[in-house]
């Protein structure tokens, strides 16, 4: 394991679409890092990415912005990072539905948000993959949620942790019978790991313990903590 990974320091950048809540939710997790022992930097601005160097700085990168834009020398120092060992975690549209120009960021991240059929307050279980063997979700049974219900394109080389069911809400996309959509997954970028969740449309969803606790252990494992 590098040294740097020990210094659990981890880098929060927030913005895009107010509706997901990007203060809110960053201090959900800045809360949980925080009861880690990590040192939580909070940035509203991009520009923290012009430079590789202060990156690198970083044990864990976080993001929490929703759509926008990027700069591609951002995302290339961002995957640089990443790739050198730097860990990346996160939730719903703010890690896989911001940039949605930006293939390079999808590539990294692992899928991209296309639709929530129902929009927000769709109830659905929550399946845990029972024979994946990831600290993540060890010991967290399914569970139900009322909150969007996320339809992603998803990156044929994750390890699902969890799946939900479609359709639920009738739609075009029903013509093509019953799918499980992941809910959670993992992905190596070179030395580095990645950890999403589409579950996290308000701050409020993260009051549900088996949803907290999915993000702690994806934050502890991206940082190679478990």
């Amino acid at each position: 394991m590098e040294d740097f990974m020990m210094n659990k320091r981890a880098l929060i950048f927030r913005g895009g679409w107010d509706g997901h809540e990007p203060v809110e939710v960053s201090q959900v997790f800045e809360k949980l890092l925080k009861k880690e022992g990590f040192e939580v930097d909070i940035y509203d601005d991009l520009s923290v990415f012009e430079s590789l160097e202060n990156i690198l700085k970083y044990s864990l990168i976080i993001p929490a912005y929703t759509m926008s834009e990027i700069k591609d020398e951002y995302v290339q120092n961002i995957c640089a990072a990443v790739e050198s060992g730097v860990g990346i975690a996160g939730c719903h549209g703010g890690m896989c539905d911001a940039f949605r120009n930006n293939t390079k960021w999808q590539f990294l991240t692992g899928s991209q948000w296309v639709a929530h059929p129902g929009n927000d307050g769709v109830e659905y279980e929550v399946n845990i993959i029972k024979s994946s063997s990831s600290p993540i979700i060890e010991g967290i049974n399914d569970f139900k949620v009322k909150t969007e219900h996320y339809y992603l394109h998803v990156d044929p080389v994750v390890n699902v942790l969890a799946t939900t069911s479609f359709p639920l809400v009738p739609g075009p996309h029903s013509a093509n019978g019953p799918v499980l959509m992941p809910i959670a997954y993992t992905k190596k970028w070179g030395k580095g790991r990645v950890f999403y969740t589409s579950l996290g449309h308000h701050a409020d969803v993260f009051d549900v313990p088996e949803i907290s606790e999915l993000m702690r252990r994806g934050f502890l494992w991206a940082n190679k903590l478990i």
